[in-house]
């Protein structure tokens, strides 16, 4: 496991709340995957990266994954 610097962890902080804001914003049909990976991935996001941010964001119960959209749990 990779332990993160002050600064990655804020960031991260801010990708998820930036993630699950349009999130909700997008309720009651979801944010489609492949737009948020799209938005994600020009900003530099591998697709490793959102499979591991997505992921943790459903095994946590923030989101929930219904037929390749996101939504809030």
């Amino acid at each position: 496991m990779t332990t993160l610097n002050a600064t990655q962890a804020r960031a991260l902080v801010a990708i998820v709340k930036a993630v699950t804001e349009t999130v909700a914003e997008s309720e009651p049909i979801g944010a489609p995957g492949g737009v948020l990976y799209a938005v994600l991935m020009v900003q530099g996001c591998s697709w490793n990266q959102y499979e591991s941010l997505m992921g943790a964001l459903v095994r946590t119960g923030k989101l929930r994954l219904e037929a390749d959209c996101y939504h809030i749990a």
